[in-house]
């Protein structure tokens, strides 16, 4: 009888581990998303695109894939360099909402930082100096928990009907922010891109997936000197 009991608390136990170890690895498989990260993450430098719609891809069939962001990691692939990039963008964020959310996104390793944000400050006359504030405290803020990240700060224009005072001081706000900062500079995001109909969707602001690979090309053009 004692022996028994002795082979069916063997049995239990081989089955209990037997259950207990696809468990253990898709808690791995949670934080891993394939085998050879962790040798990766070593060797993988990190390039954070922090900015709007215009970032996030707004509007396009599949941002993920269409976005700017993601064809210049489909050059990184191609060219098979070792950097992951990371989308930060989000819809409607203005320079102060991207003061606020900044922390969150530095919690992790940033070798590369790209700020693309004013677009939605311009769209709706903030005043320039709060803008600059705002762009200011964020460089800042990268700048205290890394060092020695690269800079990228992409410039933004307003369409011509907030005025041409408006206008011009808020197009200075991003050459002035890149100089102070010593960041490279791309003075115009949209540039062969703005104002043409075929490239920008129905609400004359965000790109077309066509328009987004020139948008691509805008950011790799300054991108690439400082891999």
């Amino acid at each position: 009888m004692h022996k028994l009991q002795y082979l069916t608390l063997i049995i239990v136990i081989i089955l209990s581990s037997a259950c207990g170890s696809p468990n253990t690895t898709v808690g791995k498989a949670d934080t891993t998303t394939t085998p050879t990260q962790p040798a990766q993450a070593a060797n993988t430098k990190t390039i954070l695109f922090f900015g709007d719609s215009l970032t996030a891809g707004y509007g396009l069939d599949d941002p993920q894939a269409e976005s700017f962001p993601a064809l210049i990691q489909a050059k990184l692939d191609s060219a098979k360099l070792p950097y992951k990039v990371i989308n930060g963008g989000l819809s409607g964020e203005t320079t102060a909402g991207g003061r606020s959310r900044i922390d969150w996104l530095l919690k992790q390793r940033v070798d590369i930082f790209i700020l693309e944000l004013g677009a939605n400050d311009g769209l709706r006359g903030l005043q320039t100096a709060e803008t600059q504030k705002n762009l200011q405290a964020i460089v800042d803020k990268v700048k205290a928990k890394y060092p020695q990240a690269k800079l990228i700060l992409t410039g933004m224009m307003v369409p011509p009907n907030m005025g041409a005072d408006y206008a011009n001081a808020f197009k200075a706000v991003f050459p002035a922010v890149a100089k102070k900062n010593n960041m490279a500079f791309l003075p115009f995001l949209l540039q062969n891109v703005a104002g043409i109909k075929d490239l920008n969707q129905a609400d004359g602001i965000h790109p077309t997936a066509k328009g987004a690979k020139i948008v691509a090309n805008n950011v790799w053009g300054v991108l690439k000197g400082e891999l």
